[in-house]
This record gives C-alpha cells, sequence and structure tokens, in this order.
C-alpha cells in the first residue's frame, strides 16, 4: 500500500504569519502584566529618607496587585492597555521578522548537511540568535515607542505618533528610535533560549511528533520561557530603563548605556534590583510563550491546510488550461496539414 503522501512544508513567509499571529493574540490577553511589569522596573524602589517620589509618574508600587489596582483607580480599567496598539504592532512586526528569518536561516543550516540531522542545542541557539539580531534591528522603533507609552503620566499621555514625535524631538535626534539596540542584541539570547530550549525539549519529550497537542504546547513554551527569562531579567530591566524616561533622580539626564542602567540601579536599590518585575515578567512570560506555541502549532496546521488546497486549486486550473490548449490544437493542426 503506498504510504500516504506527506504535505510539503510552509514556506518562511507562512511560518512567520503563523508565528506572528499566535503572539499577537498571546500578547493582546495578558498585556496588562505588560504593563505592570514595565512600571515596576522603571520605578527606584523607596528609601525610608526620600522626599520625595522617585518614579516617572510620581506613584510607587510594592508588587504586581498593587500596581494592578493602583493603575485601575487611577486611570480606570483602560489604563492597564495603556499603548495596547503600538505594543501589538511591535509583536506584530518582530515576530514575523523573527520566524521569518529564523526559518530562512534553519532551513538553509539543514540543506547544508550531507547527512540529516537535527541541530545540536547550540546550533538551534546560534540559529534562533541570528533570527533575532535581524529582527530588532528593524523591529526596535515600535519597542521604544511602546515603553514610553507605558510608563507616560496620566496628564501627558500621547499617541503612538506623537510619542513618536517626542522621541524624536529630543536631544538623541533619530537615533532616539534605536534606544537600547545594543541591549536588544545582547537580548537576543532571550527568543535562542527560548526557541531553542523548546526545540530540544520537544526532540527529548515529545520524540518524532511533528504536531503537538495544545497543552503540550503550552508546558514546552511556558518551561522553555521561563528559563529564559531568569537568565536574561537584569538586562530586560537595563533596556527597559533605556527606552524610557530617566527617573527624577536622574534631572532629567537619560542614560547613555545598558551598563550605566544597571550601574545607578545597583548604586541606588542593590544588586537584586536588577530583578525587579520579575514576577509579572515570567507570569507575562510564560502566559505569551505558552499561547503564542499553543497558537503556532495550530496556525501552522491550517495554513498548511490552506496551501495544499490552493495548490490543488491551482494545479486544477493548469490541468483545465492544458486541456483546453490541447483541445484548442487538434483543431488547429488539421488546418495546418490542409
Amino acid at each position: 500500500m503506498a504510504a500516504k503522501a506527506r504535505q510539503p512544508p510552509l514556506p518562511p513567509w507562512g511560518n512567520a504569519l503563523a508565528g506572528a499571529t499566535g503572539a499577537v493574540m498571546a500578547n493582546a490577553l495578558v498585556y496588562p502584566l505588560d504593563i505592570v511589569k514595565t512600571r515596576l522596573q522603571v520605578q527606584i524602589k523607596r528609601k525610608p529618607d526620600d522626599p520625595s517620589p522617585l518614579t516617572v509618574d510620581g506613584v510607587h508600587y510594592t508588587s504586581t496587585i498593587d500596581a494592578l489596582s493602583k493603575i485601575v483607580d487611577d486611570e480606570g480599567v483602560m489604563g492597564l492597555y495603556s499603548g495596547l496598539n503600538g505594543a501589538l504592532i511591535g509583536v506584530a512586526s518582530t515576530n514575523f521578522a523573527y520566524f521569518y528569518w529564523y526559518s530562512i536561516v534553519r532551513t538553509l543550516y539543514l540543506s547544508s548537511q550531507t547527512l540529516p540531522k537535527p541541530p545540536t542545542t547550540a546550533i538551534e541557539l546560534s540559529l534562533g540568535a541570528v533570527a533575532g539580531a535581524v529582527a530588532q534591528v528593524f523591529t526596535i522603533p515600535v519597542s521604544v515607542v511602546t515603553t514610553r507609552q507605558q510608563t507616560q503620566p496620566k496628564v501627558e499621555r500621547k499617541g503612538l505618533l506623537d510619542t513618536g514625535r517626542e522621541v524624536v524631538n529630543s536631544e538623541d535626534g533619530w537615533t532616539g528610535l534605536w534606544r537600547g539596540l545594543k541591549a536588544s542584541l545582547v537580548l537576543v539570547v532571550n527568543p535562542a533560549i527560548t526557541y531553542g530550549a523548546y526545540q530540544r525539549l520537544k526532540d527529548l519529550i515529545y520524540p518524532g511528533k511533528t504536531h503537538l497537542r495544545p497543552f503540550e504546547a503550552f508546558f514546552l513554551g511556558a518551561l522553555s520561557k521561563s528559563i529564559a527569562t531568569i537568565v536574561t531579567q537584569p538586562l530586560i530591566v537595563a533596556k527597559v530603563g533605556l527606552q524610557s524616561r530617566p527617573p527624577p533622580a536622574r534631572q532629567g539626564k537619560p542614560f547613555k548605556s545598558f551598563v550605566e542602567v544597571m550601574k545607578f540601579i545597583v548604586e541606588n536599590e542593590g544588586p537584586l534590583a536588577l530583578f525587579k518585575g520579575l514576577v509579572p515578567q515570567i507570569t507575562k512570560g510564560v502566559l505569551v510563550q505558552g499561547l503564542l506555541m499553543m497558537t503556532k502549532e495550530r496556525m501552522e496546521i491550517l495554513f498548511v491546510v490552506l496551501f495544499a488546497y490552493l495548490r490543488r486549486l491551482r494545479s486544477a486550473k493548469l490541468q483545465k488550461a492544458a486541456t483546453a490548449a490541447a483541445e484548442k490544437a487538434k483543431h488547429v493542426l488539421p488546418l495546418i496539414s490542409k
């Protein structure tokens, strides 16, 4: 009995579209946690002798729950979704670029192998880092604008374009849209660790499975994201500090590098402050990564089915055109022979 024909793989843009769709859906569901973790990361912990608030908006948060409560009390429920449009645009563009380039570099690597074998963990991490670096260069301006929106005081809140103009009109000029690029390029190890660990854990825990069930994909996505978040949290905090307005203690002087941000945090709050906002960061990251991998698996299946249908439709049209051409040729050839 003939074996069932295997469906051809998705093209790079198909993988990218599936990944971006899953990322947008996942981030929209947990966006309030993104607001909370950003505001916790930009604030400076209050000391007993501090004469004035040290946060950008003058409100001090003691925990994730406290932040959620104060944001709702001060800004209403919609305050938890400040900057949502820009954030989702950033998520879609970043993930589309990441999955697109990851698919390309991984395919190129596999096609270059004489003997087909799965990439090692080191190779997976390297491929993810390359894809992440390329994606960051093109998409970081949206991240900068979104971070500014999330940390703007209520009375100074602006839309996406106006916030972008504010960044451009600052002392950095157009280059301000790429603030934190160096930190972001270092942070490509985060999605690299996440996706590399996901692929490796998938091969170890579910060997031979092409498509995972939803809860299996969620479990692997959550586990891999937790590992990556803990390892890279200090850099995440430094990047947010670079992209947001400087705290009042800086008297309007922006940070110049992520090393300067980390030094400031350690001097004013201690080394453990490099992990502030870790709880909402992990919670958000785990939920997003779990939902992302779960929905991406489903979206890939849908796109495979869609592409197979389109291929059959195209094949049928080509066959119909060929038949029509053959029939026309039958009528024309006798006339030529005469």
